[in-house]
């Protein structure tokens, strides 16, 4: 009987894991009559608990739209919606305190970092499938629906943000366009990368610009598997948490985001837990219908110099974690440290 090789680190554990969703997606269309990618009957997945969770760190500009867009879901699921207010210093408090759709909020002592707060936000859920929904993402009417009827035990569901500038009316309230938002305005959907420029992840340089398309040339992210990248893209980096949904399950057992990300800034984290979900057996699959308008922060410029001011030191920790053990058994480290957190927090719902 031959020996069983076990993946020695992260790296290894992704290599050896493929991404072939097809049987879960027509599994789907025959159990319900609908294509993958349709808008969902809010009846469906009916018996599905959802815990919504939303970190927010200096976002009043954004949450009054967001938390709107929440309370009018249709969906016939069991939906929790949990704030975690990364010690902002604008209304986000007041905000999260007030908003009727939120069912608990927490205001962290300290600024901790966005993993943290998503990680804080896991320990206190009760559903079970996890929605990581930015503070700055309005979601259309169907996507909780969308994710209900769809969410697995093994699975996590991709979707997809259309990027739209901060524009308050005469009473501050950020204009939302109407519609849906445009599928090809994420950038892993339709992606221009610039010529002579090194790419954050790879290094790569394109002589000359082109348009790719990761996802229609993936065959839905289905080429991702086994560790394989479309130019500079690779699987666990298209599980973007501006809008994810994954099994709590699988979320607390790879400890949620690593702790090592929360004082560098912004970005990258999502990534890591990415590889960490795929490695622990989740196939990420994408909703393409599943889809929200992302509101850029008043100052957009500043906001993308700081993200790419500390995106390099970021990525290279996200590469040595690929190199050590892939993550499991660790819901009691999350447990600890969520905890940790909770016992200088402030309730406000």
């Amino acid at each position: 009987m031959g020996v069983v090789s076990v993946p020695a680190t992260l790296n290894e554990a992704l290599a050896a894991t493929a991404n072939d969703h097809r049987h879960v997606t027509a599994a789907f269309t025959e159990r319900t009559g609908l294509d993958w990618h349709a808008l969902t009957p809010p009846q469906l997945g009916d018996r599905a608990r959802l815990s919504v969770i939303i970190p927010a760190c200096d976002t009043a500009y954004s949450l009054p739209p967001v938390l709107d867009a929440l309370s009018e879901q249709r969906t016939a699921a069991t939906v929790e919606v949990i704030a975690v207010d990364d010690a902002s210093t604008d209304a986000t408090t007041e905000l999260l305190a007030a908003h009727p759709r939120v069912d608990r909020a927490v205001r962290l002592h300290s600024r901790s970092g966005a993993g943290a707060a998503r990680n804080v936000g896991v320990h206190l859920a009760t559903g079970d499938t996890i929605v990581f929904l930015d503070a700055d993402m309005v979601v259309r009417d169907h996507v909780l629906a969308d994710i209900a009827a769809r969410a697995q035990h093994d699975t996590v569901l991709v979707g997809f943000r259309h990027n739209i500038p901060y524009l308050p009316d005469p009473d501050g309230y950020p204009v939302v366009p109407h519609g849906e938002p445009d599928l090809d305005a994420d950038h892993r959907v339709r992606w221009t990368p610039p010529a002579g420029i090194p790419m954050f992840y790879t290094g790569q340089v394109y002589p000359k610009a082109f348009v790719g398309r990761p996802l229609q040339d993936t065959r839905e992210f289905i080429d991702l598997g086994h560790g394989r990248t479309y130019y500079d893209w690779d699987l666990p980096r298209m599980v973007v948490t501006a809008l994810v949904a994954a099994p709590r399950h699988a979320v607390l057992d790879v400890g949620g985001f690593h702790p090592g990300f929360d004082a560098m800034g912004w970005g990258t984290e999502d990534t890591h837990l990415g590889a960490a979900l795929i490695s622990h057996g989740c196939l990420a699959i994408p909703l393409r219908q599943a889809r929200g308008w992302h509101i850029d922060p008043p100052d957009p410029a500043a906001a993308w110099k700081t993200k790419l001011t500390g995106a390099a030191p970021r990525i290279a920790l996200h590469r040595q974690l690929c190199e050590q053990p892939a993550p499991t058994g660790r819901a009691a480290d999350l447990a600890e440290r969520a905890d940790k957190l909770l016992r200088k927090a402030v309730t406000l719902q």
